[in-house]
């Protein structure tokens, strides 16, 4: 918009009257919001072109700039219409009678929820003021679901699976790239999903298999997602992984478990790119076959991560109502840089960053509050590869004060004064991370069976591995800052030592003698410098059986070419490729 259009809609908007003045700004909201939400469309059905094209560094900037869009364009309007409508720009009033019109503009329009969220988002910009989780009526009515249904899904009404079949559920992507062995690779996912089916039901007999319309889109590969359902009305996922080389499309895995569905699916990982836009019916489908996940949290894996965030803190304020329990500290190792805290109930853990560290850090001089959230901020737009936790913050928001411990408050004042303080009867929090719940590794290992102990390193492993693969060194390697969740997956979750892998000097000291004294070169060198062969004592696993099968394993981490061979793909622009589910998952070609 050109400054003189500017002036002259200001000059029109200053002589109408009060009531055409909220029409008028409920109006450009909406504008914004379309244009946002175009944008958001277009982004999302550009993975499907990235994936047929081989593209992966393009995949990865797709879901950067997809996630930051909502930000970015309702913090720019925010601060358009307090520029240029400064007199009413701060009237609370004024801005309910804005929502009053907006409201009638949005009502029966799908994404009418999403719109309104939109033009919440930019009030709290404006005012800057307390974070207050909205009602955005997930829920979609059944007449409209019966119409919404028929445009999301495909079914098949069958009593087994054969080859014709999947054929026919690959076609439903509209890919414009070509299968490389399509006939040949159809029954062996066939005889797959059979073996599988009857590993759990030994007589089961299927009603029906439902596939979403479109693909779903991440990093380097593609799944088709469906469900098959029983006579019994029992619900199984069904997920077809696909990857694209230089002779095709080819199915890569199959996999009808829950481990391996939600695993997938975790928000550890980037959000999927879907290209369909029914995304009340895509949470509700999801859920169905992955109950033990919130609704909200299906949102947050499509892109939808607003939803995400408002059902995350009704559902913790929930929990502490419906159980009585109280936040304390976290389980495990206090943190040096963060206070961790949950309650007992809550699926979740909280965290808030101290005035300053606590006398065991060991990183030099503190960067202060801001860059350790900005590590942490940085985390929720990059690729996770299913190996670092999402975070959500949430920035000006109150809790009772009545849900907290004495403890906790008394620790919470004092070492974290510069974000939280007394409001009434509440603590204002002017930053608070929320992230899934986690048992500390170290934690973990000190109950787990020797078996349970031993896929957690071996996981701990690939946890590393994939994470240097999304360019993220942890310089602190210690197990306590690891955790683990469901099936034994292992997550890093804490952030404060973060580093671009890409910008980590890799050294070593094999090549010294024994009783050699001499300073190393690397000693003076400025940055972050690792050694690999020290791995294994900063992990500080105390279990001698535990370290050496984590070098049984993970051997390659103990040496330079590992991350040299990583960090040179990386810097030629290439997407190292990560470990996304197990091996069991994928179509025996032999």
């Amino acid at each position: 918009m050109t400054q003189r259009v500017k002036k002259s809609i200001k000059k029109r908007f200053q002589g109408s009257s009060e009531s055409k003045q909220k029409d008028f700004i409920a109006q450009l909201v909406l504008n914004e919001f379309e244009v946002f939400y175009n944008s958001y469309k277009e982004i999302t059905e550009s993975a499907k072109d990235a994936f047929e094209n081989c593209d992966f560094q393009e995949s990865l900037q797709i879901s950067q700039k997809r996630l930051s869009l909502y930000s970015v364009s309702m913090y720019r309007l925010g601060d358009e219409i307090t520029k240029s409508f400064p007199h009413v720009s701060k009237n609370q009033e004024f801005w309910d009678g804005v929502e009053d019109n907006y409201r009638q503009l949005v009502e029966y329009r799908y994404e009418g929820d999403l719109a309104l969220a939109y033009l919440h988002s930019v009030r709290r910009a404006i005012f800057r003021g307390e974070w207050t989780p909205v009602d955005y009526s997930f829920g979609v009515s059944s007449e409209a679901k019966a119409i919404f249904n028929s445009f999301l899904l495909v079914t098949f009404h069958t009593d087994d699976f054969d080859s014709s079949l999947v054929l026919k559920i690959l076609r439903i992507p509209g890919f414009k790239a070509e299968f490389r062995q399509a006939e040949n690779e159809a029954k062996l996912a066939a005889l797959k999903i059979k073996s599988e089916l009857k590993e759990k039901y030994e007589n089961y007999k299927i009603q029906k298999v439902e596939i979403i319309k479109g693909g779903f889109f991440r990093n380097r590969g593609a799944y088709i997602v469906g469900r098959i359902i029983l006579d019994d009305s029992a619900v199984l996922p069904l997920i077809i992984a696909l990857l694209n080389g230089d002779d095709g499309i080819y199915i890569d895995a199959i996999f009808t478990s829950d481990s391996a569905t939600h695993n997938l699916f975790s928000t550890t990982r980037a959000n999927f790119h879907v290209n369909n836009h029914y995304y009340h019916e895509l949470s509700e489908f999801l859920h169905s076959i992955m109950p033990k996940r919130t609704l909200g949290l299906h949102y947050s894996t499509i892109g939808f991560n607003h939803f995400g965030k408002v059902a995350v803190m009704q559902e913790l304020k929930e929990d502490l109502v419906s159980s009585g329990g109280i936040f304390d500290f976290s389980i495990g190792f206090k943190g040096t840089v963060a206070i961790g805290f949950q309650s007992p109930q809550a699926s979740y853990n909280l965290k808030v960053i101290r005035n300053s560290p606590t006398d065991q850090y060991k990183w030099g001089e503190f960067e202060g509050v801001s860059s350790v959230l900005s590590k942490y901020s940085l985390v929720h737009v990059i690729n996770r590869t299913g190996s670092m936790l999402d975070n959500i913050i949430f920035y000006n928001v109150k809790l009772e004060k009545k849900w907290f411990s004495d403890a906790l408050i008394e620790e919470l004042l004092t070492s974290a004064s510069e974000c939280v303080s007394y409001q009434g009867d509440s603590l204002f929090f002017r930053h608070l991370i929320v992230q899934s719940r986690l048992t500390p590794l170290p934690v973990f290992l000190e109950t787990a069976s020797q078996a349970d102990s031993e896929t957690a390193i071996v996981n701990l492993g690939y946890c590393i591995k994939n994470n240097m693969a999304a360019n993220i060194f942890n310089k602190d390697l210690d197990a306590r800052n690891y955790g683990v969740g469901g099936y034994s997956k292992v997550y890093l979750f804490d952030y404060d030592a973060l580093e671009q892998f890409a910008e980590v000097k890799v050294r070593t000291n094999k090549h010294k003698f024994e009783g050699e004294e001499d300073i190393p070169d690397w000693f003076f060198e400025e940055g972050v410098v690792f050694l690999p062969e020290e791995i294994e004592s900063g992990l500080r696993i105390p279990n001698r059986s535990l370290r050496k099968l984590f070098r049984e394993v993970h051997g390659d981490l103990l040496e330079v070419d590992y991350y040299i061979k990583i960090q040179e793909e990386l810097n030629s622009g290439k997407v190292p490729s990560v470990r996304v589910y197990p091996e069991w998952c994928q179509i025996n070609k032999s």
